[in-house]
């Protein structure tokens, strides 16, 4: 099949997250089982040249930029990804990676009007929203898209019943997870223990609960370090100072942004992943950590938290800083229990959220669409 992967937005510090992660990891296990794919996707902080590859993936990125002042990601606009759509895309099937935002409903427009098989794959950004903005927005451009679509994919019960509002139940809906590709980047342990958050600095990412615990636990335990990894999302300066306030001198500190290629080299030096983040769906920074068999400490709106619960992966805790102290306290006090979990986490994430049942997942799905809209153009 030639299949067109679409997302909103690619940039070299992996500042959009998540669901580029999942695009390339799809894409390229659709590669490597034989299909043609392309990802496009919007793109800044390259320079003018844009790359035709992205961690060892094909694409086709366009220069975007923001229309509308202070609506972040969702005011961004791409017109040459738009020109390329209506002069040169002809794939057998479109993959959407679709959030609010005027690349990516444009795009899933396209194919709805082009009569191209689609699906959609929202990880958890189409919601029920009350902003004043989104009732026009979905009553123009999402609803359509979300009813158009052969197949929109969902991660959690709560994402389903969102999407269920935004369309008034009129999509086809199917439960994909996200999968991980599993590495071959050998363990590593050391007698110092290095606690790690390699994530964006966003307010709900809650990057100023990682600092606050760590400054609680530097002086107890000498052996182990604190790290922050990623862009700043909105947090940066705020984290900057509070690290600074701690005094903790190499014990604390705030690393900034990598390229995301070099993401699992990152983790696999780590012993602890923390991601204090609330409601997060599906987070794919949880999943590599644990391939690498690194106990997770993440909060109960989690949508890993009842896996890594059940399967004694890590800790899961609620939203005060005291049960996020207290959890990787108790992990960093215990060597062994800490390498059991991890142990556990590598064992999960390889039973469970590998590649290859995703891969058959999307095979299935794209071939359900084709052959829906053969018999329909009958």
């Amino acid at each position: 099949m030639k299949i067109l992967q679409l997302c909103t937005l690619v940039t070299p510090d992996a500042a959009y997250g998540g669901p580029v992660r999942v695009a390339v990891n799809q894409s390229r296990a659709l590669m490597e089982a034989g299909h043609e794919v392309t990802l496009l996707a919007g793109a800044s902080g390259f320079g003018k040249t844009l790359p035709a590859e992205y961690d060892g993936v094909p694409v086709k990125l366009f220069h975007a930029r923001q229309a509308i002042p202070k609506t972040g990601f969702a005011g961004l606009i791409s017109p040459g990804l738009s020109s390329y759509l209506n002069r040169n895309a002809k794939p057998d099937v479109a993959h959407i990676h679709l959030a609010r935002d005027l690349i990516t409903l444009p795009a899933a427009t396209w194919a709805r009007l082009r009569k191209i098989p689609y699906v959609l794959q929202t990880h958890g950004m189409i919601d029920a929203s009350r902003h004043p903005l989104s009732m026009p927005l979905d009553a123009i451009l999402t609803r359509p898209s979300l009813a158009g679509a052969d197949t929109v994919f969902y991660l959690t019960e709560v994402e389903k019943a969102g999407l269920g509002e935004v369309s008034r139940n009129r999509i086809r809906l199917k439960k994909l997870e996200n999968g991980v590709p599993l590495p071959s980047i050998p363990l590593q342990s050391s007698g110092a223990v290095e606690v790690l958050y390699l994530a964006r600095l966003h307010p709900r990412k809650r990057p100023l609960s990682f600092v606050a615990m760590a400054n609680t636990l530097a002086g107890k335990y000498p052996n182990a370090t604190f790290r922050l990894v990623g862009p700043d999302e909105g947090e940066g300066k705020a984290c900057a100072s509070a690290i600074q306030a701690a005094e903790r001198g190499e014990a604390l500190l705030w690393e900034g942004a990598i390229a995301p290629e070099l993401a699992l080299y990152r983790i696999s030096r780590a012993g602890v992943y923390v991601l204090p983040s609330v409601n997060e769906p599906f987070p794919m920074s949880v999943l590599e950590a644990m391939s690498l068999g690194k106990p997770v400490v993440i909060t109960d709106s989690c949508g890993l938290a009842d896996a890594v619960r059940e399967n004694e992966a890590g800790l899961v805790v609620g939203e005060s800083q005291e049960a996020l102290n207290a959890a990787v306290e108790s992990i960093l006090a215990d060597d062994r229990r800490r390498l059991r979990m991890g142990a556990n986490a590598y064992r999960l994430a390889h039973e469970k959220f590998g590649m290859t049942p995703v891969l058959n997942d999307l095979i299935r799905t794209y071939e359900e669409a084709l052959r829906t809209r053969s018999l329909d153009n009958a």
